[in-house]
This record gives structure tokens, C-alpha cells and sequence, in this order.
């Protein structure tokens, strides 16, 4: 299935897009795309709805696609040719950062250049959906816990992320920095999450092209090792890095600025494009 939620910011309706392209209403049967919805058993009992019986919602605006997202988890350099291009070694263990959950919007959205940024940067990366609660699981059943997947944009501000002292978040944290969507394509309609091609342009030039198929820690083994830290909850989202192409990277380095805009997709799961504008 591919869920979504419809609507402007703060009254969003859950939806599905049925086989047609049809965005059907799911309001009446859950409250909304998030929590207990996400467990096996709610995917399941919107699964067994007949989609022509729910009525066809007319698209103003496409929200976040999950709801309630209590951790925005997001895996730094997990792709070699990505760290190489950064001058950074592919790390012996995952490298974990947070985004706040209030840089998430909706995959369409403007996204607001931060005041003082003279490096705000882009990355298209594969989002992960977790469905229940996951704490200490094993690796082989660590998929089981996964409602589906997204694109993800991990937008950074790289002089915030890596020139003042600190750690990454506040560079990664600004509002409008996480969109999301416009789907999550739910687990049984991607068979295999390292085999999905993804790319991204700015101003109609191809930026990045690339595949999860080259991330050094696949979904299932960083969800596993999420949870030997933190349990992770219904709602939560796990961005697992990006493929090389980022304009830190380019020689000399290319940076967004006010006008731009920004277009990515991951295959089967949709596309995004967003406005870069100032913020006040």
C-alpha cells in the first residue's frame, strides 16, 4: 500500500493512493497515518478495506507521510563513494545523529534557508518506517518491525553541521530540513530495500544518481543496531544515508541558494521537489 496524509499543515487526513492514482480518504477508519495504524495488524485491517468504498480526496497539499514521529534517526556516511568524496573513512560502527522532529514537512513543501547559511546542501536518502516497538532485536528478524519505507531529503547546513563546534544535529535540525514522503510505500510492496535506484537534481541538473544497493550498513542491520541503544517506537524514522553526488563534495563545492529548486525520488517510492527560499 502506499499511505499518505492530505491536507494543510496541522489537519492532515489519512489517505491511500489506490492502484488507479487515486487518493482515497481513510479517516473514517483510522486516526491518523502513525502509531498503533503502523503495527502488522493496523496495516493489515486498512489492507482488508476495499479502496473503491472510501471516498476520493481532492490533493491541496501532501503532508509528512507518518505522523506522531517521536525520533528522527539518521545514519551518517553510509555509503563509501559518499564518504570518500567528503574526505571522511567509512566508520567502523554506524555514525548516529538526530534531526529534530520539528524539521519535518511535507515532500513539496518550501524549505526555508536559515539565516547566516552560506552552505545549505542536500541529500536523497532512504527513509525507514518503524511499525512496533523494537529494543535489543536480533538482525534476521529485524525487518519485522519495519511498516514500510519513504524518501527521505536529509537537508544539512554544512558550516552548522562541521565548522562550530559541536556535534551534527544543529546542522541537520532546521526547520523545514526533513521532508518526508510523499508516501510510505508499505514493507510488502519492497521486496528488497537494497536494490532501489535513487537520484536527485537542483535547477534540472542531475546531482546524485545512485543506488541503497552500495550503503555499507544495510536496513535491517541498522535497525537491529539502533535497538541495542534506544528502543525504537511505531512512527519513528530511520534516514540510512546518502549516495555521493552532494555539493560539499563537488570540486569546487556547490551550495543551494534562494530560487532553487530541488527534485529527488527513490524507485517505487515516489518523488519530492521543493522551493528553496529564505527564511525571514
Amino acid at each position: 500500500m502506499k499511505l499518505m496524509r492530505v491536507g494543510m499543515p496541522g489537519a492532515e487526513k489519512p489517505a491511500l493512493m489506490d492502484a488507479d492514482g487515486m487518493v482515497r480518504d481513510l479517516s473514517a477508519h483510522v486516526s491518523d497515518i502513525g502509531g498503533k495504524h503502523l503495527s502488522p495488524e493496523g496495516l493489515a485491517a486498512i489492507a482488508a478495506l476495499d479502496p473503491n468504498s472510501l471516498p476520493a480526496l481532492s490533493v491541496d497539499r501532501i503532508g509528512p507521510c507518518v505522523a506522531g514521529t517521536g525520533k528522527f534517526i539518521c545514519i551518517g556516511l553510509n555509503y563509501s563513494d559518499h564518504a570518500a568524496e567528503s574526505g571522511m573513512a567509512v566508520p567502523p560502527e554506524p555514525v548516529i545523529f538526530m534531526k529534530a522532529t520539528s524539521a519535518i514537512c511535507g515532500p513539496n513543501d518550501t524549505v526555508l534557508i536559515p539565516r547566516g547559511s552560506q552552505k545549505t546542501d542536500w541529500e536523497v536518502e532512504l527513509g525507514v518506517v518503524i511499525g512496533k516497538t523494537a529494543k535489543y532485536v536480533s538482525e534476521a528478524d529485524a525487518l519485522d518491525y519495519v511498516a514500510g519505507y519513504c524518501v527521505s531529503h536529509d537537508v544539512s547546513e554544512r558550516a552548522f553541521q562541521t565548522e562550530r563546534s559541536g556535534q551534527w544535529t544543529k546542522g541537520k535540525s532546521c526547520d523545514t530540513f526533513g521532508p518526508i514522503g510523499p508516501w510510505l510505500v508499505t514493507r510488502d510492496e519492497v521486496p528488497d530495500p537494497q536494490a532501489l535506484s535513487m537520484w536527485l537534481t537542483v535547477n534540472g541538473e542531475k546531482m546524485q544518481n545512485g543506488s541503497s544497493q552500495t550503503m555499507v550498513y544495510n536496513v535491517a542491520f541498522l535497525v537491529s543496531y539502533l535497538s541495542q541503544f534506544m528502543s525504537l517506537h511505531p512512527g519513528d524514522v530511520i534516514s540510512t544515508g546518502t549516495p555521493p553526488g552532494v555539493g560539499m563534495g563537488m570540486k569546487p563545492p556547490r551550495y543551494l541558494k534562494a530560487g532553487d529548486v530541488v527534485e529527488l525520488g527513490i524507485e517505487g517510492l515516489g518523488t519530492q521537489r521543493q522551493v528553496f527560499v529564505a527564511d525571514a
